[in-house]
């Protein structure tokens, strides 16, 4: 077995390539992006191991070409504690499963062995008939479901909204797995993740030789979904451009890859979902009207899940159960303190966060109770230490660094009481979305 290592961390590097060699793994190690994704496509590599901050660019960005070249291939990320959200967006985006740093040595054996464990057909049976998702038995859950089978019979255009991580692509899925169309393919594409180049290029498709780089005819999702549903994913982060062809597109049922001017014929259910306002950002004229009329044809609120208390074990034991299964421990339960200390967080990352807190602390805890000694120290923190001096005795007299530190908090402060909506943040902070993301980088601002 062959393992790709990008890692610029030399000390750290020739470690895990000890440790590979030891536990019988062949592998070759990079130390920037530029070498990884030259090695890739020169050698066939069974596991990829990453590390997310690179020196020219980003493990996001190396994730992304090693899936569109490669998309079997499994990717593990590896990431420190202050990037785990960034990890979780990764994970989105295609990667097998992120590790954090300092690394275990057993935690990364068994995540290896089980990115290169190919299953049966037995086993990916018993992984489909597996529930993926739990939906809770509190009123506010009762509701939600109740709305989920009103509409899925129907061919009603929806849009789902609720914070990142609530489980709104699940929410999708289920309504689709309801309707009429469940035989029929569903296909989710994450808005957010396109730029404004390629979103055209990846909802319509394009013919060859339509721009640089076209090298063959590529079929749209829009054609991939005909039949089924299309789910669009933050569909905010579309730009005018791409929403004027997507207004057609619905209106019409009928797509122009680029690059031609044959016209296709598609049948799509369109299910959107959104962290932002879009009735509000289409008064103020960043979201057509027309568009979001047209999908807006019946709305869904997904809660976030501060505000599930009455649903917080169930999704607890749901997650462990689920980590069990997939990592082969033998977890019972959470302690008292453990318990408490979940429903006092504010869980930012809703249901996505839980889902992989709960999956370390199974991996780490191995058998009986699940303590919160298994929990990341910084959301043990979060809690005891609600806020922090932000600036040290030793910089008081650096005026950058308190300039920094002040704009770090005031950022991070307005992240928070917008629920990490970066539009909303941009706005109240009275700069654009580009310049916003820029700074969250610059003072490693998770979100």
């Amino acid at each position: 077995m062959a393992v790709l290592l990008i890692e610029d961390d030399r000390t750290f590097q020739r470690i895990l390539e000890g440790f590979l060699t030891k536990n019988k793994f062949e592998s070759v190690a990079c130390s920037t992006a530029k070498e990884g994704l030259a090695a890739v496509s020169k050698q066939d590599f069974d596991l990829v191991l990453l590390d997310y901050r690179l020196p020219d660019g980003t493990g996001m960005e190396v994730l992304e070409q090693i899936k569109h070249n490669h998309p079997q291939l499994p990717v593990i990320i590896m990431t420190s504690y202050s990037d785990i959200r960034t990890a979780v967006k990764a994970m989105k985006a295609g990667a097998f499963e992120y590790i954090t740093k300092p690394v275990n040595p057993d935690e990364l054996l068994l995540l290896i062995k089980s990115a290169l464990s190919k299953p049966t057909k037995s086993e990916k049976t018993a992984a489909v008939s597996q529930p993926q998702f739990v939906v809770g038995s509190s009123d506010i859950a009762r509701q939600l479901q109740q709305q989920i089978s009103l509409v899925a019979p129907t061919n009603l255009s929806v849009i789902i909204q609720g914070e990142s991580g609530t489980g709104k692509e699940q929410v999708a899925r289920s309504i689709h797995q309801l309707s009429t169309r469940a035989q029929k393919p569903f296909v989710a594409v994450d808005c957010g993740a396109l730029s404004k180049e390629l979103a055209a290029s990846e909802l319509f498709g394009y013919a060859k030789g339509a721009f640089t780089g076209a090298l063959r005819d590529k079929e749209g999702q829009f054609v991939a979904a005909d039949g089924g549903t299309l789910f669009l994913d933050e569909v905010g982060n579309l730009s005018y451009e791409v929403q004027v062809k997507l207004l057609r597109a619905i209106q019409e049922r009928i797509v122009q890859p680029l690059g031609t001017t044959k016209q296709i014929q598609v049948d799509v259910r369109i299910i959107t979902a959104t962290n932002d306002d879009l009735h509000e950002q289409s008064k103020h004229g960043m979201f057509r009207e027309d568009l979001y009329y047209r999908l807006n044809e019946f709305k869904l609120h997904v809660p976030a899940l501060r505000n599930r208390a009455d649903d917080l074990h169930e999704f607890m034991e749901f997650f462990m159960n689920q980590a069990n299964a997939e990592l082969g421990r033998t977890t019972t339960g959470f302690s008292i303190e453990l318990t408490n200390l979940f429903r006092k967080y504010d869980w930012p990352g809703n249901l996505r966060e839980m889902k992989n807190v709960i999956k370390r602390a199974v991996l780490v805890t191995g058998t009986g109770e699940i303590g919160v000694a298994a929990l990341p120290p910084e959301m043990v923190d979060a809690v005891n230490k609600p806020t922090l001096n932000s600036i040290s005795e030793t910089s008081t007299y650096d005026l950058k660094a308190i300039q920094e530190s002040q704009e770090r908090d005031l950022i991070t402060k307005t992240l928070a009481e917008v629920r990490y909506n970066k539009s909303k943040a941009a706005r109240l902070l009275n700069i654009d979305r580009k310049t916003l993301y820029l700074k969250m980088e610059k003072y490693n601002i998770q979100g």
